[in-house]
């Protein structure tokens, strides 16, 4: 199975499709294929898996940016910024436990530019 995202004029991703491996062999008679069924010539494979060239896997509201060749989310927060390699949206401030995590769940808050910690089944938050 191979994946698909059908792009507007702006790049932006308005529609994922699947398709057969019979149908797209390689990304240009998959292209064709959509087309040809959709009326729509504009598509960009992606790899759900990341194993792909095209960094991230689309889902509609994504942008692709074809200088990066990946597909990348809506800016989340205003001061989040985006890493060149993977085309990820990072906190300016690293996420509290280190790459492993601590165990604990944490949300970002802007206002404050810090993580704030989550205590599950209470609906407030501890700093």
């Amino acid at each position: 199975m191979k994946f698909f995202a059908k792009l507007n004029a702006n790049n932006l991703v308005t529609d994922i499709q699947n398709v057969n491996d019979n149908d797209a062999p390689d990304e240009a008679t998959g292209i064709a294929f959509l087309t040809r069924l959709t009326n729509h010539s504009l598509w960009k494979q992606y790899w759900k898996d990341r194993s792909g060239p095209t960094k991230n896997a689309a889902s509609p509201d994504n942008d692709y940016d074809p200088g990066r060749d990946a597909f990348i989310q809506i800016k989340p927060f205003n001061s989040w910024i985006l890493n060149e390699e993977d085309c990820q949206w990072n906190a300016p401030v690293p996420y509290p436990g280190g790459g492993d995590g601590d165990g604990k769940f944490y949300k970002w808050e802007e206002e404050t530019l810090s993580w704030v910690l989550y205590e599950a089944g209470l609906d407030r938050f501890k700093l």
